[in-house]
């Protein structure tokens, strides 16, 4: 066996492919043993400890030493990913945790001030016209009724009514589409 690691040490592929054979049973219950790695994690671990083993291998003063060597080059990487898989685990907790969280609600006043400004958005997307001046009075100024507002532009309330009910009925249409846009988007 020391002949082979020699050999193995000097680049030999020969070499190399029989302490492979010999050895990576033991690397891959030394990875399994961690108990927290996944298949594809322990073949990570056996493949990543044999290429570590024969880039480092002219260093190893001893061939006896190479079995134990090697196995502790596998018990490292595989506590290395073993700790990474649990540094993820936990972000990923974390994280779900701060998702089911609730956000706090938004106080009253910036509330209604959102609202007013989709409001306020939506009616200056109208084109010019009484509707867009009905839903001005009614919606933005806030202080008069359908009744006031028919007053005032010399109309009859059905006609103020009328107009408020066409500009509800056009937020509801686009609030759909935005719906539907997201959901397919």
């Amino acid at each position: 066996m020391a002949d082979c690691i020699r050999r193995a040490a000097r680049g030999e592929q020969a070499a190399c492919g029989q302490l492979y054979q010999r050895f990576h049973g033991a690397v891959r219950r030394v990875a399994q043993g961690s108990g927290t790695l996944g298949a594809a994690e322990v073949e990570d671990v056996v493949q990543e400890t044999f290429v570590r083993a024969f880039r480092e291998l002219p260093r190893l003063q001893h061939p006896r030493a190479f079995s134990g060597w090697l196995l502790t080059i596998a018990r490292h990487h595989a506590y290395a990913l073993s700790r990474g898989a649990k540094a993820r685990a936990r972000v990923e907790e974390d994280l779900a945790l701060e998702a089911d969280t609730a956000v706090p609600a938004l106080p009253p006043s910036l509330t209604l001030e959102r609202r007013v400004a989709v409001v306020r958005a939506l009616i200056e997307g109208l084109p010019e016209g009484p509707e867009k001046d009905t839903a001005r009075l009614f919606y933005l100024e806030g202080e008069l009724s359908a009744r006031e507002i028919a007053e005032r532009l010399g109309l009859g309330k059905s006609a103020v009514t009328m107009r408020l009910e066409r500009f509800r009925a056009r937020v509801k249409r686009e609030l759909l589409a935005r719906l539907l846009a997201a959901e397919v988007g």
